[in-house]
C-alpha cells in the first residue's frame, strides 16, 4: 500500500516541491516547534527549492542501492536531528523532496544500525502525492 504525502511548499517555477509523510507529519513537525527548529526547515526547505547544493545541510545517504533515493535533512547541533527523506521524480518531470522519517538524536559521526535500518525503511516507501 503506497503512503500518502502531502506537499507543504514548491519552488517559483514548480520543478521542485517539499512534502511530508502524512502518518509522520504531526511528529516531525512536533520535533520541530519543541526544539525551536522551525527557521532552520525553513531555510533548509528554501535552499532545496533554489536548487542550492548545501550537504551541511541536505545531502544523499547512499549506503546501498536500496536506498539510493534517500536524502537527510540535517539539523547539526546537541541533539544533531536528522529528517531523511525520500526523492520522487514525477512523470512532470517535478522533483518532490518528501520528509519522511524523523530521527530524533544521531549520536554517531558513521551510520549505525538504527539509522541504516531507518534509511532502508525509507528507501522502500512508495507514494502518493497530494
Amino acid at each position: 500500500m503506497k503512503r500518502q504525502a502531502k506537499i507543504i511548499r514548491s519552488s517559483d517555477d514548480d520543478k521542485r516541491q517539499i512534502a511530508i509523510d502524512s502518518n509522520n507529519a504531526i511528529e516531525i513537525r512536533e520535533f520541530l516547534n519543541k526544539n525551536n527548529l522551525n527557521k532552520k526547515f525553513d531555510l533548509m526547505c528554501r535552499t532545496i527549492l533554489a536548487g542550492i547544493r548545501n550537504t551541511e545541510l541536505y545531502d544523499k545517504e547512499n549506503i546501498n542501492n536500496k536506498c539510493k533515493d534517500v536524502t537527510a535533512m540535517k539539523f547539526k547541533g546537541n541533539l544533531n536531528p536528522r529528517i531523511y527523506c525520500k526523492e520522487v521524480k514525477l512523470r512532470d518531470k517535478t522533483l518532490v523532496i518528501i520528509a519522511s522519517e524523523l530521527h530524533s538524536s544521531k549520536k554517531n559521526k558513521k551510520n549505525k544500525s538504527k539509522e541504516i535500518n531507518l534509511i532502508n525503511k525509507v528507501g522502500s516507501y512508495e507514494y502518493e502525492i497530494n
